[in-house]
């Protein structure tokens, strides 16, 4: 029980910073705030995924690799 506690603690630690990462904190409650970050979250991973992809693309048109 006690380890549930500590984990969920750094998983709040951890979703807090990275909020701040995100961005200004925006909306009126935390939770909005929460459901902003989830957002600015998926638009950053949906970014990067995009990125990695165009990079392995053009590794394969130019024979790099694939």
């Amino acid at each position: 029980m006690m380890v549930v506690i500590v984990e969920w603690k750094i998983l709040r630690r951890a979703w807090r910073l990275w909020a701040r990462h995100l961005g200004q904190k925006v909306g009126e409650t935390d939770a909005d705030a929460n459901i902003v970050a989830g957002i600015r979250t998926f638009w950053w991973l949906l970014h990067v995924i995009a990125c990695f992809m165009i990079i392995i693309h053009n590794g394969a048109k130019l024979g790099w690799w694939l």
